[in-house]
């Protein structure tokens, strides 16, 4: 090989004589038996493998980042590093009135809103001492779209869990159940999701025409389509090779870690916050809380399939009493010093308040137009102090703590996330299995980093 050739040569070896004839350049090389390679890199226990999954890895709910200490294909040490979709929802809700933070509590958990936005309105009913005052058609309405948004949400958790694992039949079920369930919240709601629809007091408008037939359409079709996932999943060798036993979390561990929803079901605990500490008139409903003792990705599976049919349960319930209730109940508490416009009309073009109701609002008094204005713009007053509301979102206790200064808005408001807690059992999950398990562990617990970061 020639000097020139060999300047131009990026993989000519260096330090080698310049005169050295062509073709005298041999490189051997030698391997041998993966296994023994790996024995003998481990057997040093000087060296580790650390990757990162994520933050943009296409597996995880979310901006997640995973970190993965690695012994070949076995996780040694996962840590969970947080942060990346902070959006100060928490802070942000300090400078907007008490009606306002309802637009921003809502898209903490994107997949579960009505959550949010009912622990929120709980609270600061609380505060406000008008918790026995609430509209019975408002919490009717409540338990309603909590349940549509609690479907909703499961169907995501198992859609994007069985795309990960290859599944994408999965998806393509739960997505297409899911839209049925979406149709009926924007029928009511005017938006799929951050629907700032609960309001401190009631509701933000009652139930439009006609929503009830197509309620009662939708139970059974996606009574169907949770059959059609049965079938795709609760018996499926694939399925069950990849789940059974992996992200394993026994009742002690959900205890110490403080895990509820289900993944603390899918140990055995039949914890559910609207039996244990019923709220919005839970009690009046008959359902049942669904439990599983695998401890495993696959009971936290089972778990959610079985509490999408009791939503369907309560669905068809609370959509009974609402028909039968009298044409024109309250959806909104009766104090106008608190009540957010709740009796709102559409106009011709589709487009803000019709004129009759705009007419109705500004004709009754001078001092009532006065009144709504200031109440729109600057908020009611809530009586100092603090209060604490837990509800049951389809990811666990989902809690709210307001503490008011006595002013129109929160001087501090801060959310238990349940996905934020259930978290933390990553680690436990993980560590001892392979990588490939880590997917499905986080899959189970079904974080959505919006609620867990804030």
């Amino acid at each position: 090989m020639s000097t020139t050739q060999r300047a131009s040569d990026p993989y000519a070896t260096s330090g080698a004589d310049e005169s050295a004839a062509e073709g005298a350049f041999v490189l051997n090389t030698s391997g041998g038996d993966w296994d023994d390679l790996i024995d003998e890199a481990t057997s040093l226990h000087e060296e580790r493998i650390v990757v990162n999954m994520g933050p943009q890895h296409p597996s995880t709910h979310g901006v997640l980042r995973l970190i993965l200490e690695l012994d070949g294909e076995t996780v040694t040490e996962t840590r969970a590093g947080i942060g990346y979709l902070h959006t100060g929802i928490e802070k942000n809700m300090e400078f907007r009135n008490w009606t306002q933070g309802v637009t921003f509590c809502t898209r903490m958990d994107y997949l579960t809103p009505m959550m949010q936005e009912a622990a929120y309105c709980l609270a600061v009913e609380k505060l406000l001492d008008i918790t026995d005052q609430i509209p019975e058609r408002a919490s009717t309405i409540r338990v309603l779209m909590m349940e549509l948004t609690r479907i909703s949400s499961h169907l995501v958790a198992l859609g994007t869990g069985g795309m990960e694992m290859g599944a994408t039949t999965v998806m393509t079920v739960g997505f297409r159940e899911r839209e049925r369930v979406l149709r009926i919240i924007e029928m009511i709601t005017g938006l799929r999701m951050n629907n700032a629809y609960i309001r401190p007091g009631g509701v933000a408008q009652d139930l439009p025409r006609g929503v009830y037939n197509d309620i009662r359409d939708m139970v059974p079709q996606v009574h169907r389509g949770l059959k059609e996932l049965e079938a795709l999943l609760n018996e499926n060798p694939i399925l069950k090779g990849r789940t059974v036993g992996v992200g394993y979390l026994d009742l002690t561990g959900c205890m110490a870690l403080g895990m509820t929803g289900p993944v603390l079901r899918s140990a055995g605990l039949p914890h559910d916050l609207r039996k244990a500490q019923p709220y919005c008139g839970y009690e009046n409903y008959d359902f049942d809380v669904p439990t599983r003792d695998t401890c495993d990705a696959y009971g936290r599976i089972r778990v959610r399939i079985d509490e999408m049919y009791q939503s369907l349960r309560i669905i068809e319930q609370a959509t009974d009493r609402l028909q039968a209730d009298e044409p024109g109940s309250p959806v909104m508490v009766a104090d106008k010093k608190i009540a957010w416009p709740a009796q709102l009309a559409i106009s011709g073009d589709g487009m803000g308040n019709s004129l009759d109701h705009i007419r109705e609002i500004m004709g009754e008094s001078m001092e009532g137009l006065i009144h709504h204005f200031k109440l729109v713009t600057e908020g009611f007053r809530v009586p100092p102090g603090q209060a604490y509301i837990a509800v049951e979102s389809a990811k666990g206790e989902l809690g709210c703590h307001v503490v008011s200064d006595g002013g129109t808005r929160p001087y501090r408001a801060h959310f238990r996330d349940p996905s934020f807690n259930n978290l933390q059992a990553v680690a436990a999950m993980c560590e001892g299995g392979q990588v490939a398990d880590v997917i499905v562990a986080v899959a189970s617990i079904d974080p959505v980093m919006g609620g867990v970061d804030r």
